[in-house]
């Protein structure tokens, strides 16, 4: 009984803080500036808050086949998460989306402009 009570708690645990994570990353889309740094909150909140989530639902059910199910979408979260944030910045930047104006330095637009080696020519597909 007390093995029980011991995992429900950390169970429960786990999904409270996997849930606050939703919530700063919440807040962190309503105050941040633009498309990029947005896009970092949520990948980070999907990609730690689902793994928190999903690791508390598993101290309710624990064994050895959930456990294996548990690692495998951890492991797929944290790597979808991350490309799909990266992919959503770059498609961002590739249409123009206005970047916060006290970043005054663009190395990805320094760069294009020397592999052009004429500044001011755009060498995005």
């Amino acid at each position: 009984m007390h093995d029980t009570l011991w995992m429900s708690v950390v169970g429960q645990a786990f999904i409270v803080l996997g849930s606050l994570i939703f919530l700063s990353a919440t807040v962190g889309i309503t105050r941040f500036p633009d498309l990029y740094t947005r896009s970092s909150a949520v990948a980070t909140a999907t990609g730690l808050g689902v793994s928190f989530v999903l690791t508390g639902a598993f101290f309710f059910l624990p064994g050895v086949e959930n456990a294996v199910k548990l690692i495998v979408a951890v492991v797929l979260q944290l790597v979808t998460s991350a490309v799909g944030s990266m992919a959503l910045a770059r498609s961002g930047y590739l249409i123009g989306s206005a970047v916060y104006s006290p970043t005054h330095h663009n190395e990805l637009e320094e760069r294009t402009e020397d592999e052009a080696g004429r500044p001011g020519e755009d060498v995005r597909p």
